[in-house]
């Protein structure tokens, strides 16, 4: 409890070093716990080296960049699995410029799309490559 007594009181910008790895873990803990931004715990070897860092902001203050989080990846493996069952369960996906359609994977896409294909929910993240020019 003193731990997060501690954060509770931190400014943006505090920095709390640790000597020991199990405070480190419970300070680590307590930093997520109370929510606290900007502040920074730190993990020191015996000559004063910073071994492991955690630094606590809000999303929104993340950097964006060309390159996906940890999250993001996460959710895109996620999607590869899904992909996984779908090829496992006989369901082919086809694109059409801004919907994704569901149908049998026995059937041929090239014959013409079946009248019991399900148009796929994406929530706005699918666009179809023919699309793109139509963006700017």
């Amino acid at each position: 409890m003193k731990v997060r007594s501690l954060f509770r009181d931190a400014c943006k910008g505090d920095v709390f070093v640790c000597d020991d790895e199990y405070i480190f873990q419970t300070a680590k803990t307590a930093l997520v716990a109370e929510k606290v931004t900007g502040v920074t715990v730190q993990l020191l070897d015996p000559s004063g080296y910073v071994i492991k860092q955690v630094s606590s902001k809000l999303r929104t203050e993340q950097k964006r960049n060309e390159q996906f989080n940890d999250r993001q990846l996460a959710v895109i493996s996620a999607l590869e699995k899904v992909l996984a069952h779908c090829k496992k369960e006989g369901i082919q996906l086809i694109g059409f410029s801004d919907e994704l359609v569901a149908q049998p994977a026995h059937l041929d896409p090239r014959q013409g799309v079946s009248p019991f294909a399900l148009d796929l929910d994406t929530q706005g993240v699918y666009c179809g490559a023919e699309s793109l020019g139509e963006m700017n």
